[in-house]
């Protein structure tokens, strides 16, 4: 139940519709337990031969007191119920706000689909013991201590007679709970792995289709899907026991008290309406005792759910802002970055040993220079450029702006002076006009960037323009659409610096032409990051260098790289030979056609 004190802080705000939840919930129970009351003397007015006055009285105080009853009662559950919506609402609200600040790292060794889950069913499980759980909690003490004071003052010894099965009824609520906890949390564990394999599968259906692996994976779902219908059925066979189990025990109380009772009645000790009413305030107490198993269940999943969502809150993110922060110096255009002796591995995941992916990469580019960054895959130009936005720290080295290491200046004040184009080029579920203002760029700014990412065009041919809306992840966009979207949303911000982390990938050499003639105007008094597979994209740039497992093999100009005749004169050799071929090949295949 540790885990549950964390919600009081989310309480806090709701002390006073919380409070009045409670007070009618202690009202509809004083209330509801006067009814016995007035049936007993009903009874024994019946067989006192009363007048009908007197039944007639009796019977507009049980319809008053039911209808008050009533009235509170809707009063605990709209408030209580209400309340619990709205710590729902905040929970999820603040968890998603401290998501955003999670770095690239946690993300990296987070399942997506755990964190759904958490954010669905877990946070329900929160929610529900919140508010209904505490709701019934209440009304379980109050109804049980209306009912135990009734008992004892129609009749001290029967009550006695009464309680004795219920005195076990602690022990197996105890017993049980434990249970229930452990076997919720491994339901939540587990469904967690399913709604993973689920996004797995949907995001990457179009592989799916491609490899025939349909019924290879319909197998997989259907094994995880009955392994959690086998964890459901261990709790739900907890659940089960635990009912009949309180049943038992107050069906014994009851049997007891219709012997011992019947008994004082034919003695003529104990009247007909009073052995009534005593057995109606037993099952008053009975049933909230019952209920009680209920909601040690809700509190218990609610405590597994929360424990879940704690992991989540308590996660730190291990790039943050400084404490004490420094500014950037005024800039004219664009900004000048160093790196010096920087070396990186990226953070271990499932137990795997961290990789070394750079070591004593030191390079400068000035103020509005171009740095290019070449190298086989695997070679690091993906892990240096994300150096830049800090979504990963070296481990080593220091990377400066004007002069400033980046790990002194704000994330923010440090991420909008840079424009970054990441490989997978990622669009959301908006607009086309959206995506690109992305940021808070305005209307001009981004049909300046679509021209220069030579966007303008396809949108013309869209039947909404810009105002097209753009399926999951831009899935309605060819692969080289998606790329000059990213590259024209990180110009319309008009950054300092601009990062294009192999960003023309899926243009052809044509449309990278284009592209690279309007970048060069749009990049004029900028500084830009540009690594690319193609060596022919880099030929401009004003510095360049040549990555080989981690490490800065070459640097220079293109011309000087290419005078070496190294490896970067080998990269070049071998794309212009590719490009001789395939356009040899072009009227080769046309002419078979």
């Amino acid at each position: 139940m540790r885990p549950l004190r964390r919600l009081l802080p989310y309480l806090a705000p709701y002390r006073a519709a919380m409070a009045w939840g409670v007070l009618c919930v202690v009202i509809s129970s004083a209330f509801y337990s006067l009814q016995p009351l007035f049936l007993r003397q009903a009874i024994d007015a019946l067989q006192a031969d009363a007048p009908a006055t007197r039944l007639w009285r009796i019977a507009a105080l049980m319809v008053s007191v039911a209808l008050i009853t009533g009235i509170f009662r809707w009063q605990m559950r709209e408030h209580l119920n209400g309340v619990s919506r709205r710590i729902e609402t905040d929970i999820r609200d603040r968890l998603f706000e401290h998501l955003m600040t999670l770095d690239a790292g946690w993300y990296a060794r987070t399942r997506t689909g755990d964190v759904m889950a958490r954010l669905t069913n877990d946070l329900s499980a929160v929610r529900m013991a919140a508010g209904p759980a505490i709701m019934y909690l209440i009304n379980t003490i109050a109804g049980g201590m209306f009912a135990l004071g009734f008992m004892v003052r129609l009749s001290p010894r029967l009550t006695l007679i009464a309680l004795a099965p219920l005195l076990l009824l602690p022990v197996v609520m105890l017993r049980l709970g434990r249970a229930i906890h452990d076997r919720f949390e491994s339901v939540q564990a587990h469904f967690s792995d399913l709604t993973t394999r689920v996004q797995e599968n949907v995001s990457g259906a179009r592989i799916v289709r491609a490899y025939r692996q349909e019924s290879a994976e319909s197998a997989r779902f259907a094994a995880m899907s009955d392994e959690y219908v086998r964890r459901n059925l261990a709790l739900a066979r907890l659940n089960a026991l635990m009912s009949p189990s309180f049943t038992l025990l107050a069906g014994l109380g009851s049997a007891a008290v219709l012997g011992f009772g019947g008994a004082l009645v034919l003695k003529g000790t104990m009247s007909v309406g009073t052995l009534v009413a005593f057995g109606i305030y037993l099952t008053n107490l009975t049933w909230p005792l019952i209920a009680l198993g209920w909601v040690t269940n809700l509190f218990q999943r609610g405590a597994a759910s929360m424990g879940r969502l704690l992991e989540l809150f308590d996660a730190t993110p291990g790039v943050r802002s400084p404490a004490v922060p420094r500014q950037l110096p005024p800039r004219a255009g664009g900004r000048r970055v160093e790196l010096r002796h920087v070396t990186f591995a990226y953070p271990p995941r499932d137990g795997a040993p961290a990789r070394t992916v750079l070591r004593d990469v030191s390079c400068t580019i000035p103020a509005g220079g171009t740095l290019g960054v070449v190298g086989a895959t695997g070679a690091g130009k993906s892990a240096l450029l994300e150096l830049l936005p800090r979504f990963f720290d070296p481990q080593e080295g220091q990377i400066l702006l004007d002069g400033v290491d980046i790990r002194d200046l704000p994330l923010e004040v440090l991420r909008g002076e840079i424009g970054f184009v990441p490989q997978d080029a990622l669009l959301f579920s908006e607009t086309i006009a959206a995506n690109l203002a992305y940021g808070g760029a305005d209307a001009d700014a981004v049909a300046w960037s679509a021209q220069v990412a030579q966007l303008s065009e396809s949108l013309a041919r869209f039947p909404q323009g810009d105002q097209t809306l753009l399926g999951e992840r831009g899935i309605n966009l060819s692969g080289g659409q998606k790329q000059r979207a990213t590259i024209a949303r990180a110009l319309a911000r008009s950054p300092a610096v601009v990062v294009l982390d192999d960003a023309l990938s899926a243009v052809d050499t044509n449309t990278e032409a284009a592209i690279l003639h309007g970048l060069r105007e749009a990049l004029a008094g900028r500084t830009a990051l540009i690594a690319s597979h193609r060596v022919t994209a880099l030929r401009e740039a004003t510095h360049i260098i040549v990555l080989g497992e981690g490490t800065v093999v070459e640097q220079g100009t293109h011309d000087e790289l290419v005078a070496r005749r190294g490896r970067y004169w080998e990269l070049l050799r071998r794309q212009l030979l590719e490009e001789s071929l395939e356009t040899d090949a072009a009227p080769a295949a046309n002419a078979a056609g």
